[in-house]
């Protein structure tokens, strides 16, 4: 059974005086991939910002291994930052640097590992997620997807524990989306990590989620199950899904295992 890695205790923020998180509490399980739902403007990226360290809760915490984040040292937090990757929704990938380079920066800011190891590593990586042909190429050369593949690359890199996703296929076309999924389903099973994602892509995420976390009206409302998301009568969680077959699944979601 998973051991719990990141627990969120009953964080809120406002913003101006708006409430966006009144209340979330959710457990992450390690080595799971948690798929976090919800309506436009109900805070997931803000909840991710959170995990990250990027934002202060007005009250709760993010515990890591029963640790507070708002307790750690300076030092602490470093060493948090040091195993934790993020990948951006527009992918911030810059482009004056090449596909190479785009790859290299964390090891080259964050890590500053000499650059023989730097070349060893991005290229191995490089490799393993079938941008070999790529490294001398420019982001504005690649199509949607593999950008999206390039900062996947980037995001592991650094070897981490934790990565989180924030909408990690907007704007591809449902074979790239497909693509996507599967490349960050099998880089998780194949590395290790612990990944917690934010997607409108309901119920498609539900193929790679092992947990699939509501967030609702600022709080979680409901945690479980792609199986049991797809059969819960919340009526948000119904409103996601208006298209199932006759065994309850998504038209067109493949069989599990």
């Amino acid at each position: 059974m998973s051991t719990t890695l990141i627990q969120i205790k009953d964080l809120k923020k406002s913003f101006q005086g708006r409430p966006v998180l009144t209340g979330v509490n959710l457990d992450i399980k390690a080595g799971d991939l948690t798929a976090v739902i919800g309506k436009s403007g109900e805070g997931k990226s803000v909840l991710l910002k959170h995990i990250m360290g990027l934002l202060r809760p007005d009250s709760g915490d993010v515990w890591f291994e029963g640790k507070a984040l708002g307790t750690m040292s300076n030092a602490e937090r470093r060493g948090l930052k040091s195993v934790m990757s993020y990948m951006f929704q527009a992918m911030a990938l810059f482009d004056s640097l090449s596909v190479f380079d785009n790859v290299a920066l964390p090891l080259r800011e964050k890590l500053h590992l000499p650059e023989p190891q730097v070349r060893e590593r991005v290229e191995r990586l490089l490799k393993e997620l079938e941008l070999s042909q790529m490294p001398g190429k420019f982001p504005s050369q690649l199509s949607g997807g593999m950008q999206k593949r390039v900062a996947l690359a980037r995001a592991l890199v650094t070897e981490p524990r934790i990565i989180l996703f924030d909408e990690p296929t907007t704007g591809l076309d449902p074979m790239r989306k497909w693509g996507v999924f599967k490349l960050i389903d099998e880089s998780r099973r194949a590395f290790g990590f612990t990944a917690v994602m934010v997607s409108h892509d309901i119920p498609d995420v539900f193929s790679i989620a092992d947990t699939v976390a509501l967030l609702d009206e600022g709080r979680i409302e409901f945690t479980g199950t792609a199986q049991e998301a797809l059969a819960s009568d919340h009526p948000t969680m119904r409103a996601f899904m208006p298209g199932l077959d006759e065994n309850g699944r998504p038209a067109g979601m493949a069989e599990t295992a």
